[in-house]
């Protein structure tokens, strides 16, 4: 079983450089369906996600073409619908994503229910409802969506009563052919919404609004392929944020948006951590002491429920009580047991966690219950005293690359164990 190793209680400094956002790549690599040209897709994070869509999309007839650690091309001409392999599709939360891309093009789409992180009921019910109101019927057979039109899908107006990131990317791309002009209200506004739509203007598309409560898409007759460089992930820059923060020392974070940080940066700010927002980048100063604040979970722009857990966590060594409530996935708190084998103070009820600050944590065996909680674990072991290991570490490489080699380059003394006894050691700064 591959784990990790942290020996906590140093702290970080220095530069870590962000890679390509998981949550825009997904969408993005899912709509070169909608071409038979090719895409070159630049700054993308081989994560295993990301990996296994590609796979995926291979299985399915795509030609997929690795250029660099970063760089993917890719051809669909010759993709099959509804032909995606079960075992590869069950295992990615963004294989709902194909069901939109495949309907747009092909007039049908057929995927197993979709799987990923275990944080909470994600259904697909506000998807099915898009692909209705375009004009396609839709079923649930034998653990499968399927989804069929056989008319033309023709542009209606589509209405969220709950902002959904996931439906809104699937009325995209469900519609960019549609026949006139579809509009979705109460349309989710993340980063990564806004770059689909940017990526599929660069092959031809029109829609306008993304990044509002209100898309536009007007369909067009054909798309071509594009070279697209995928947007920096402000996920991966806020756990680095939050990890410096929490361990103390000074990090700084390159190759960043910082308006898709605000939300994160302010409540930073707010518990008295000292940060400096540049053109590209953001510093962090602490030494690792720090007052409580409150967090609530929202659609973008407030608080990602993506940084939660790694945001409670800090919160575990905070001076005073904290309050953390997450709108989004009320059941996203399994990763609390983790923390209290540490010595951490944390209740939970219903979708809010009281946390009350402690002066330090020991070392624990930890479980990495998703994808967030695994980086949340990996900020708790940097903090505790003595040595911690933590398995489950395939949940961490779902949205992470070389995070282990990433904080050793920040003075971490953390090494990854891999199975069947070999040792894969980083150097740790003294």
């Amino acid at each position: 079983m591959d784990k990790i190793i942290v020996n906590g209680g140093k702290p970080l400094y220095g530069t870590v450089a962000i890679g390509g956002m998981k949550n825009s790549a997904l969408p993005v690599i899912s709509a070169c369906i909608l071409t038979g040209e090719t895409c070159i897709i630049d700054n993308v994070p081989m994560v295993s996600d990301i990996k296994l869509l590609l796979e995926i999309l291979a299985a399915s007839g795509a030609e997929v073409k690795i250029l660099s650690s970063t760089s993917v091309q890719i051809n669909c001409k010759n993709i099959q619908p509804c032909s995606s392999p079960d075992d590869l599709a069950s295992q990615l939360r963004g294989s709902s994503y194909l069901l939109g891309a495949e309907l747009g093009r092909f007039g049908e789409a057929s995927v197993i229910l979709p799987g990923g992180c275990s944080i909470g009921s994600r259904p697909l019910d506000f998807h099915m409802k898009a692909f209705e109101a375009l004009g396609a019927q839709c079923h649930i057979r034998n653990g499968h969506i399927e989804v069929e039109t056989t008319e033309e899908l023709r542009g209606n107006t589509i209405f969220f009563d709950k902002v959904s990131v996931g439906a809104t990317v699937n009325s995209i791309l469900a519609s960019v052919y549609a026949e006139g002009t579809t509009v979705i209200e109460n349309a989710a506004r993340e980063p990564h919404i806004v770059d689909l739509a940017v990526f599929l203007n660069a092959c031809g598309a029109n829609i306008t609004g993304a990044g509002t409560s209100v898309i536009k898409v007007k369909g067009v007759k054909e798309l071509h392929g594009c070279r697209y460089s995928i947007a920096p992930d402000m996920i991966e820059a806020g756990t680095y944020m939050v990890a410096a923060a929490t361990v103390g020392g000074r990090v700084t974070v390159t190759n960043i948006i910082p308006k898709h940080l605000e939300s994160v940066t302010n409540k930073l700010i707010e518990a008295g951590i000292n940060v400096t927002v540049g053109d590209s980048y953001i510093t962090v100063e602490s030494c690792g002491k720090y007052k409580a604040v409150d967090i609530a979970t929202q659609p973008y722009p407030g608080f990602p429920t993506d940084m939660q857990a790694q945001f409670s966590t800090m919160l575990c060594y905070a001076q005073g009580t904290s309050k953390v409530t997450d709108n989004i996935f009320p059941s996203r708190f399994r990763f609390v047991d983790e923390l209290t084998k540490t010595g951490a103070n944390v209740s939970v009820e219903s979708n809010t966690a009281v946390i009350k600050g402690v002066e330090s944590t020991g070392c624990a065996p930890l479980t990495c219950h998703d994808l967030r909680a695994g980086a949340a674990m990996v900020i708790a072991a940097l903090r505790s005293e003595g040595a911690s290991e933590i398995t489950g570490i395939d949940k961490i490489q779902r949205g992470y690359v070389n995070i282990v080699e990433k904080f050793a380059a920040l003075g971490a003394d953390i090494k990854l164990v891999m199975d069947m006894g070999s040792v894969s050691y980083t150097s740790a700064t003294n």
